[in-house]
């Protein structure tokens, strides 16, 4: 309930960019700009965690970026989805080059059930949905499949460092039984809305490669300064 209102509400009534505060917008078109994806790149934490597929990052991790993310995952700004999705194609396009007729298949990273349960949304899913939509726009077959399950339950990832997320996520994601099919009609693209040590999409990675299928690519709203 709380979701849904505040995406009414937001439109027909005074907000702030959620990116900068700018007065009587969603979102401005600076950041907008921020997060178009045309300067999407190659990035790689610091250190690699095994396993983890090449990644695009659309954006830095920084400022008005990072307001707008945490506006959609934890504030339930459901509105930030489409501007994040177009981000996030902006990421698959640079990550996996031309079309190629196959298509793609976005996976998302899931999120711990008692997180969305808090939000009230899948902020991770809710942006692949987008993402998905603004290729098909492009005439780039694109749909999502969200078959990660979390095989046991993990703590939450926030204030752990680089090797306590590694040893959390450690074999915690499978694909869902009998879904691995489903995965090999077209290439896999993990997505994420953002990443910072890696261990999260190398999990993914991991549980989708245990399943007998290769991850093509890996892309993200926003990712750490240093690039490749």
């Amino acid at each position: 309930m709380r979701g849904w209102w505040e995406e009414i509400s937001g439109l027909v009534l005074p907000v702030g960019c959620a990116g900068c505060g700018h007065p009587r917008v969603v979102l401005c078109d600076r950041c907008r700009s921020a997060l178009s994806g045309r300067r999407s790149r190659s990035v790689r934490p610091t250190p690699v965690p095994a396993g983890l597929p090449p990644v695009h990052a659309a954006a830095v991790y920084a400022d008005e970026v990072r307001a707008v993310l945490l506006a959609h995952k934890e504030r339930g700004a459901l509105g930030l989805a489409g501007p994040l999705g177009e981000a996030l194609a902006g990421a698959i396009r640079a990550g996996c080059g031309p079309p190629d007729g196959r298509g793609l298949l976005i996976v998302p990273v899931p999120s711990a059930r008692r997180a969305v349960a808090a939000r009230g949304h899948d902020p991770t899913r809710r942006i692949a949905v987008a993402a998905a939509r603004e290729l098909r726009r492009e005439r780039r077959p694109a749909r999502v499949l969200a078959l990660l399950r979390q095989r046991r339950a993990v703590a939450d990832q926030a204030g752990l460092t680089g090797p306590q997320r590694r040893a959390n996520l450690a074999g915690a994601l499978m694909v869902a039984g009998g879904s691995a099919r489903l995965l090999r009609a077209a290439p896999v693209v993990l997505v994420d809305d953002l990443m910072t040590t890696g261990a999260s999409l190398a999990a993914a990675a991991e549980a989708v490669t245990e399943a007998g299928v290769r991850v093509a690519a890996a892309a993200v709203v926003a990712g750490p300064l240093g690039a490749c």
